[in-house]
């Protein structure tokens, strides 16, 4: 089994920064694959970054790009998401996956965290 558990996030104004941290414990081949995505209220639940256990594969969606970093922590077995400059758009809980298998889709991910909500006000 593979645990997820998710800290950071908060109320932020725009063009502020937030950190997300996740830590995952259990089978290593499970989590060869962190990743970020976010459910706003009402809509769909969407990919928003990932890195394979190296970081040397990243991922990003467009709408994040130039703004967030995604990074491992092989030692710990850590992911963080470092978000700069931040939009009322990005408002959402974020949710922290693993996969073996680098993708997009959240059908992939077998293991997700509890959620983190992120508030940016205008």
């Amino acid at each position: 089994q593979v645990q997820l558990v998710e800290s950071g996030g908060g109320l932020v104004q725009a063009g502020g920064s937030l950190r997300l941290s996740c830590a995952a414990s259990g089978r290593t081949f499970s989590t060869n694959v962190l990743a970020w995505f976010r459910q706003a209220p009402g809509k769909e639940r969407e990919f928003v970054a990932s890195s394979n256990w190296n970081g040397d594969k990243i991922d990003y969606t467009d709408s994040v790009k130039g703004r967030f970093t995604i990074s491992r922590d092989i030692a710990n077995n850590t992911v963080s998401l470092q978000m700069n400059s931040l939009k009322p758009e990005d408002t959402a809980v974020y949710y922290c996956a693993a996969s073996e298998f680098l993708s997009r889709y959240s059908s992939v991910y077998n293991y997700w965290g509890q959620g983190t909500q992120v508030t940016v006000s205008s």
